[in-house]
C-alpha cells in the first residue's frame, strides 16, 4: 500500500510540473520578448510604456535624428513595462560602438538603464553612467518630476557631454548632492576647530594638531565638500556657502572646546594650586 501511495504522489507531481510548463511556460516568453512590437517605420524612439506625450515623442525623434546627422552619435530611447521587443532592437536600430540606448522600465528599483557603446566609454567613464542613472532614475526624482522628465533630462545630459567632447562626471549640482557636500564641509570645520584648540597654556592655536589631522579635514572639506561642486558647475555660490560653513563650524568647535575642555583644565589647575 505504501508503494502505491508513493507512485500516486510521484505521478501527481509529474502532472503538476507538466501542467505548469504547458500552461505558463510559453506565455511569458511571448509577453517579455516579442519582435512584433517593433514599429514598421524607422524611428529613434519606441515608447511602449507611453511615458512621453505625443508632442514630446515627436520633438525627441526630430532632435535625435538631427543629432545623429550632425555628430554621428546614435542615441535611442526604449520605454517598456510588461512588453518588450527584447534583443530585436539591436538589429532594428543597428546598434554599434557609437550608440547609446536608454531603456526606461519602472518595474525595477531605478527607472533608467543604459546600453553604452564602447566608443562612448572613451568620453564618459563607467562611473559617469552610474551617476547618470542614480541621479535621474531614482524613485524620488521620478516622483517629483515624472518619468518623461527623467528620460529627457538624462538623455540631454548625455547629449550635452557628447557635444563638448565628453565628461568625467554628470554636469549640474542637484540640491541633495549640495547638501551632502555642505555636511562634509561642516564636519571638516569641526575637526579643524577641535584640533586647533590649544592643549598648553599660552598658545592660541594648536597648529601641530591641525596639520596632523589635515588628511581628514582636507578630505572632508576639499575632496568631498568642494570637489563635487567644482567638477560639476561653475557657479561660485555653493563654493562660498560651503567655505563659510567650514569656517563657521571651525570657529564654533573652537569655542565649544574652550567652554568644555578649557574650563575643565582651569579647574584642574585651580585644584592643584
Amino acid at each position: 500500500m505504501g508503494r502505491v501511495q508513493k507512485a500516486v504522489m510521484a505521478m501527481a507531481a509529474m502532472l503538476l510540473v507538466l501542467g505548469c510548463w504547458l500552461g505558463g511556460g510559453a506565455s511569458p516568453a511571448l509577453a517579455y520578448d516579442n519582435p512584433d512590437l517593433l514599429p514598421d517605420h524607422p524611428t529613434p524612439v519606441i515608447d511602449l510604456a507611453k511615458a512621453l506625450t505625443d508632442g514630446q515623442r515627436t520633438a525627441l525623434e526630430a532632435e535625435l535624428e538631427e543629432f545623429e546627422h550632425t555628430s554621428g552619435w546614435k542615441l535611442r530611447v526604449l520605454t517598456q513595462y510588461d512588453r518588450t521587443p527584447g534583443l530585436a532592437v539591436k538589429d532594428f536600430w543597428n546598434l554599434d560602438e557609437r550608440s547609446l540606448l536608454l531603456i526606461a522600465d519602472e518595474r525595477g528599483g531605478n527607472l533608467l538603464n543604459f546600453n553604452v557603446g564602447e566608443a562612448l566609454f572613451a568620453l564618459m567613464p563607467r562611473t559617469y553612467w552610474v551617476e547618470l542613472q542614480t541621479r535621474y532614475g531614482n524613485q524620488y526624482y521620478v516622483r517629483d518630476n515624472g518619468e518623461d522628465a527623467a528620460i529627457l533630462d538624462a538623455l540631454h545630459a548625455a547629449k550635452g557631454c557628447l557635444v563638448i567632447g565628453g565628461c568625467q562626471v554628470v554636469p549640474g549640482l542637484p540640491q541633495e548632492q549640495w547638501l551632502l557636500t555642505l555636511s562634509t564641509s561642516v564636519l571638516g570645520g569641526l575637526v579643524v576647530g577641535f584640533a586647533a584648540y590649544p592643549r598648553k597654556e599660552g598658545r592660541k592655536v594648536e597648529w601641530a594638531w591641525v596639520l596632523l589631522l589635515s588628511p581628514l579635514w582636507l578630505i572632508l572639506f576639499g575632496a568631498l565638500g568642494l570637489g563635487p561642486i567644482l567638477t560639476r558647475t561653475s557657479d561660485l555660490l555653493p563654493v562660498a556657502r560651503n567655505t563659510l560653513a567650514f569656517l563657521g563650524a571651525a570657529l564654533a568647535a573652537y569655542l565649544v572646546a574652550g567652554a568644555t575642555v578649557g574650563k575643565a583644565r582651569l579647574r584642574d589647575q585651580d585644584g592643584t594650586s
